[in-house]
């Protein structure tokens, strides 16, 4: 029901399956069958500040005490899954562990700012690995292109994003002083997005540990590729998805129509492509329709930016089409691939 991106399942996303196995099964062990040690893992910041127990900023936030929470934040994992294939596990990681760190502080300054404010006392928060989720919020708004999908009595469109908001929404409601761990979240997701203070020089997954993960975790969380799905990827849009069958079908139109043909072949021909529009004309111009784009001479394409393109879900045909017509500029290329 979700927002449909790149491949089903986890394929090429081992940290968000490690997110999606891990703490959702201690949360369900500890709710269910370990209830004694419950308080160890509540996020008490009470105990905190008057008490010095620090280890709770640990684990009060690292596994879910509330079932719903769990499911929430699970599938939001899960579709955020294409940040992990379109940054890589270890910028995605760090992105993860920067926004943990950042967001800590943040907790406590709003804490205090309600207190002084408003004269509310705040004893305890919702535990869990939740301010990273919200703060994948802010990539998930300005990178992931909206697209119409349905209309609801007429006037309130529905986007491939909407219920996805509707379950971050979800998670928000769940508990009152929520909102103070999605704004701390997606504080500190706008400040690791736009890189302030040098943060993605400061926290961040170093080599060594990214190569021991790789060769030892790894192997434990990857996935198979989908044998239902074409071995040259698939988009990383529901849409793109949908038109991939219509484009290869009218590639074969067109290339028909280059085929030298007699007078006879010709006369009477019934031209397909009037009613099937080229997928993507927009960003691909056709060989009857020079561009100026066209004429300019542009350097072949590194395979590490057709391979970044390739992780994201994209076939390698694509990948190179969008570098040429971008200049090899893997940002610009990138976006008019999920915009298309």
């Amino acid at each position: 029901m979700l927002t449909s991106t790149g491949s089903s399942g986890l394929y090429k996303a081992p940290v968000s399956k490690s997110l999606l196995l891990v703490p959702s099964a201690l949360s369900v062990l500890l709710v269910l069958l370990f209830q004694n040690y419950l308080s160890f893992f509540q996020y008490n910041i009470q105990a905190v500040k008057e008490d010095f127990q620090i280890w709770r900023i640990l684990l009060g936030r690292t596994i879910c005490l509330d079932l719903k929470d769990t499911f929430c934040s699970g599938l939001l994992v899960y579709n955020f899954r294409i940040f992990e294939r379109r940054y890589g596990s270890r910028k995605f990681s760090s992105f993860l562990l920067s926004t943990w760190i950042l967001s800590a502080p943040f907790e406590f300054i709003l804490v205090e700012a309600i207190h002084h404010t408003f004269g509310i006392t705040v004893n305890q928060l919702p535990s869990g690995f939740l301010a990273p989720i919200f703060g994948l919020f802010v990539p998930f708004y300005g990178s992931i292109p909206g697209v119409q999908v349905t209309v609801v009595l007429g006037h309130f469109p529905i986007s491939n994003k909407t219920l996805v908001y509707i379950v971050g929404l979800q998670l928000l409601t769940s508990s009152p002083s929520m909102c103070i761990i999605a704004v701390s979240g997606l504080v500190a997701g706008l400040c690791y997005n736009s890189n302030v203070w040098e943060i993605n020089k400061v926290f961040y997954i170093p080599d060594w540990l990214a190569k021991i993960s790789s060769c030892t975790l790894e192997p434990l969380f990857s996935s198979t590729q989908p044998t239902t799905e074409s071995q040259e990827g698939m988009g990383a849009t529901l849409d793109i998805q949908r038109q991939q069958r219509m484009e290869l079908f009218d590639q074969q139109i067109m290339l028909s129509q280059f085929t030298p043909r007699g007078p006879q072949a010709q006369v009477g021909m019934f031209h397909w492509s009037r009613l099937f529009t080229p997928f993507r004309h927009g960003l691909f111009p056709s060989a009857n329709n020079p561009t100026p784009a066209q004429e300019v001479r542009h350097t072949a394409a590194s395979e590490q930016q057709v391979a970044q393109l390739m992780d994201m879900g994209f076939s390698r045909a694509d990948a190179l089409a969008a570098l040429r017509a971008s200049n090899n500029d893997i940002n610009r290329a990138s976006n008019s691939l999920l915009q298309h």
